[in-house]
């Protein structure tokens, strides 16, 4: 009989480094699961244990056309049995819809961009014509920047729309959004975990354009081996300059904004546990949200001069979920 442990379930191990290390240094029994693909027996008992969820909205960048609708299976298959999981059946729907993370926020009372959801490209040029320029467009399910792009008027959209570079939505929702131009070249992720705050970090958007995944893996092309230039960067990036800092308050001491308490309860509400939130603050004076990664990674030079490590943070509340609901094990 397997004792109890923590079941990560994920599709992409070469994200998964440090959580592996952080498990091993807290004692936390764990085994990955890797949806890409398999088999589900319905009728079948789940093992015990604790579920975490890390299925990315991005998988099917990577080939894993099958993890979200898997996942989503074996979530509500494990949630029928009274499983605890992590970042559960619908947390993994704010992941991968930026249309449901955008409306969740707003409700909340949390600013966002201003957005349309064009269902079909064939509706795409139509509805850019009156929203005001510049603009951005980007996929409603998207990772790592690879699907947004800037256009200063609806003809160089429909320029691209009929060029080789465009790519179709994986879900055919495609978002047109506004522009949000920052005071600084930088946005600022807050990594929670547990309804508190890890850390908050900046990226520079100078270099690190509209891909701002904190993996280190993200910054190397996996084939050539060389810094990626990304998406709207307006500066290449140079070995040695770091795209990501700690960002701290005024003291030195932790970072510290109104918005964080707000996504700290907006997590709470919504179950979600683990959460990298991502805001700018704008050349106007506004704190604009744009996304809630639910999947969220961690960057090793931040990591190495945090008050804090996220991976261990989890690992924390992993073995707490798992010593909650196996108190004898």
């Amino acid at each position: 009989m397997t004792h109890p442990r923590v079941y990560a379930i994920h599709e992409n191990p070469e994200w998964f480094g440090p959580f592996r290390e952080a498990f091993e240094a807290e004692g936390v029994p764990f085994t990955e699961w890797i949806l890409d693909d398999g088999v589900l027996d319905l009728d079948a008992v789940p093992p015990e244990g604790v579920f975490w969820s890390r299925i990315s909205a991005s998988s099917h960048t990577r080939g894993h056309t099958l993890s979200k609708d898997y996942a989503r299976s074996v979530l509500s298959w494990l949630e029928s049995h009274g499983r605890r999981t992590v970042n559960g059946r619908r947390v993994l729907e704010l992941e991968v819809s930026k249309v449901d993370q955008l409306t969740a926020l707003r409700a909340f009372g949390i600013e966002t961009p201003r957005t349309i959801a064009v269902i079909g490209t064939g509706n795409l040029l139509d509805a850019a014509r009156d929203f005001p320029t510049p603009f951005i467009t980007k996929h409603n399910q998207g990772g790592k920047g690879l699907s947004v792009r800037r256009f200063d008027s609806a003809d160089e959209l429909g320029e691209w729309i009929a060029s080789d570079d465009f790519g179709e939505p994986q879900d055919g929702i495609t978002l047109v959004q506004e522009y949000v131009r920052a005071a600084e070249p930088t946005i600022t992720r807050v990594e929670i975990v547990d309804g508190e705050l890890v850390y908050a970090i900046s990226a520079d958007t100078a270099r690190g354009g509209f891909q701002l995944c904190p993996a280190d893996a993200c910054e190397i092309d996996p084939i050539s081996g060389a810094l990626v230039t990304p998406p709207g960067a307006t500066i290449a990036p140079v070995e040695g300059q770091k795209l990501f800092s700690l960002r701290r308050g005024t003291t030195g001491a932790d970072f510290e904004h109104p918005i964080i308490d707000r996504y700290r309860a907006f997590t709470r509400a919504h179950g979600i546990e683990i959460a990298g939130i991502e805001f700018i603050e704008t050349a106007d004076g506004r704190v604009v949200t744009y996304d809630v990664n639910t999947n969220t990674n961690y960057n090793q030079d931040v990591e190495a001069v945090a008050p804090r490590s996220g991976p261990r943070q989890i690992a924390r509340l992993l073995k707490a979920a798992l010593e909650e609901r196996y108190p004898a094990a």
